[in-house]
């Protein structure tokens, strides 16, 4: 029996995510690698005490973002406005220097006390992510020798050299920005939406692609489809596309 994947908006596919869930997401090189849908879709159904993966930061700085020449873009950020989040496992905790950014949704939380914060270097994460993906039991990495980062991890010497154990991280559901995706799940992406994207399809339970165009099966140039649809749980096509094609 064929699953039916595609649906028509993001607030059908992520009907089944309850109080308490894990989610990862991308946050990382502008909008168009970000599930602003998604986002924007769990924000309105108001899920709370979620736990939240995102490589890079929160979109700290309001729910809102904004480029000069792009249109205004949905962050995570507004998740934690709404109190919606108990945890953020994520690589980077700061608003922008400079830019004359007011609001700090995170940093805000964080000092209240409303928001648990686990910090990790952006390489590693990736390389955890990815672990995670492919059914690996744990690596070994040199990052953050000598540093906080350091404290309460086991180490071991190989070849001479120090390292430290690092585990996969996994999640519940995982929220996917594409460039094309056809009704199976099969996805191809654009420029650096691509670097983060397809870890986070490997990595969860549920993943759930937000594209900008639906084709039809056989549509996709096979050699360029770089998530196969057997990642893929379920795919709708986004209100914010920022490409045209």
């Amino acid at each position: 029996m064929e699953i039916r994947k595609l649906c028509s908006r993001a607030e059908e596919p992520i009907s089944e995510i309850a109080d308490g869930a894990t989610i990862m997401l991308n946050h990382l090189a502008g909008p168009g690698g970000v599930p602003q849908d998604l986002i924007q879709a769990l924000a309105s159904k108001g899920t709370r005490n979620l736990t939240l993966v995102i490589l890079s930061n929160m979109g700290l700085t309001a729910g809102l973002g904004i480029k000069p020449g792009l249109q205004p873009w949905v962050r995570p950020s507004i998740l934690i406005e709404n109190k919606q989040v108990r945890k953020v496992i994520l690589t980077w905790a700061r608003a922008e220097a400079g830019g004359g950014m007011e609001r700090q949704p995170l940093s805000e939380a964080m000092e209240k006390g409303e928001v648990e914060v686990e910090l990790l270097p952006m390489g590693v994460m990736a390389h955890r992510i990815r672990a995670g993906g492919q059914g690996i039991g744990a690596f070994y990495s040199p990052v953050g020798l000598g540093t906080l980062y350091e404290e309460g991890k086991e180490s071991r010497i190989i070849n001479g050299k120090k390292y430290l154990l690092e585990y996969p991280l996994r999640a519940e559901f995982g929220f996917v920005r594409a460039h094309r995706g056809d009704a199976l799940g099969n996805l191809t992406y654009r420029g650096t939406s691509r670097a983060i994207n397809p870890l986070i399809a490997k990595a969860c339970d549920f993943s759930i692609a937000e594209v900008d165009q639906i084709v039809e099966p056989g549509e996709l140039d096979p050699n360029a489809i770089v998530t196969p649809g057997v990642f893929i749980d379920r795919i709708f096509q986004t209100t914010r596309s920022y490409y045209e094609g």
